[in-house]
């Protein structure tokens, strides 16, 4: 009797140890998918995205469900768009559909507070590098600090595969949280006179040519100067040249409605499907949304010194607020700088010029991304 009862305590203690070292990340995953499914449902944050990668986060947790081995759902979903890098180009088509340009070719100035809201990549490059990550991994990692979804998983799924979950959900994550990052660094680094700088209102004198011509010209440039970087370029101006030319609209609305809403789902689940929790929970995961946390932060900083710089060189026309949308997370940094501005003074409408920096942010982070990706064919590592 006593050597029964050892014996199925031991078993108990067994099975136990087994699901400590085998279940308890699984569990900790669906807690987090449960996480994301509240964030998106209730507190409606990002919903059209973090409720598919939670709901697939989910699924790939639950025991035996093999949904992300091989022919499995959530598995024949990523190699359907995202080993191939499909979802992510058809997603930059829509966005291009839904860009207007004009802002930024009535005040083409506007667009150095793009490039300078993409700084924090770089020194996140640098920094990932210093921590022992692969010159590939540490490119990866370094985009999230465009704050563009799309781009990371580009990059990351490309050329960091085993990283794309932890990189691909920080990306979003802090796209998400812009609201709540960038407020408090623009304040630190703005006076409460800059703060009020009114801009006065965008005058609209670009020609409907120039539109049409601007994203050929802008293809062909990027094409030449950073080719790895021509398909997310050339996507997103396939999609703008739509727009622009007026003669596909079908096509055009196809774009920004139909074609990204079934792409995002599926992108979602795929991602969704990469979080297992043994792949997923290590100390690198900690380490990437460290990272992306800083690159955003050191962003904001640059956008914002650098909209202080153009303020001084034209004697106070532009408000430095305006730099904090240089980032990509479109159109959300826009409105987030609007609504800063609006808070000092309610009359203070810096939302168009705000739309421009957030455009050229949007231009500037695969500007960067191509740049890192040609310098790094130029060195022979991919």
């Amino acid at each position: 009797m006593l050597d029964s009862t050892v014996a199925g305590l031991s078993g108990m203690l067994a099975g136990f140890n087994f699901l400590f070292q085998h279940g308890l990340p699984n569990v900790i995953m669906l807690l987090i998918g449960g996480t994301l499914l509240y964030l998106g449902v209730k507190k409606e944050v990002e919903p059209l995205l973090l409720v598919p990668i939670g709901f697939g986060c989910v699924l790939v947790n639950i025991p035996l469900s093999e949904l992300g081995e091989a022919g499995g759902l959530l598995k024949l979903l990523y190699d359907m768009g995202i080993a191939n890098e499909l979802f992510p180009l058809l997603i930059f088509v829509g966005i291009g559909a839904m860009i207007d340009f004009g802002p930024v070719l009535e005040n083409p100035k506007i667009l150095l507070l793009g490039a300078a809201g993409q700084f924090g990549i770089f020194l996140t490059l640098l920094l990932a590098l210093a921590l022992g990550f692969a010159p590939l991994e540490a490119v990866s990692i370094a985009v999230i600090g465009a704050c563009d979804g799309p781009t990371a998983i580009y990059v990351a799924s490309q050329y960091a595969p085993q990283l794309l979950a932890p990189i691909s959900v920080a990306a979003y994550s802090y796209m998400a949280l812009v609201p709540i990052i960038q407020p408090p660094i623009m304040r630190a680094l703005t006076t409460p006179k800059e703060r009020v700088i009114r801009m006065g209102a965008i005058k609209r004198s670009v020609s409907p040519r120039t539109k049409l011509l601007f994203p050929i010209v802008v293809t062909l440039v990027t094409g030449l100067l950073a080719p790895k970087g021509l398909p997310l370029m050339g996507t997103i101006m396939l999609g703008n040249f739509m727009r622009e030319c007026g003669v596909v609209a079908r096509l055009t609305k196809a774009s920004e409605n139909e074609i990204a809403n079934v792409v995002t789902l599926f992108l979602g689940l795929a991602i969704g499907g990469t979080m297992e929790g043994h792949a997923f929970l290590k100390p690198e995961t900690m380490a990437i949304f460290g990272m992306g946390f800083v690159a955003i932060c050191l962003d904001t900083v640059a956008g914002v010194l650098f909209g202080k710089l153009m303020c001084w060189l034209t004697g106070g026309k532009i408000n430095p607020l305006i730099g904090a949308a240089g980032i990509s997370a479109y159109p959300m940094a826009a409105r987030v700088v609007h609504n800063e501005g609006q808070r000092y003074d309610k009359r203070n409408y810096l939302l168009m010029h705000a739309a421009g920096a957030n455009t050229g942010g949007q231009i500037g982070s695969v500007v960067a991304a191509a740049v890192m990706l040609s310098v790094l064919k130029g060195m022979g590592l991919i």
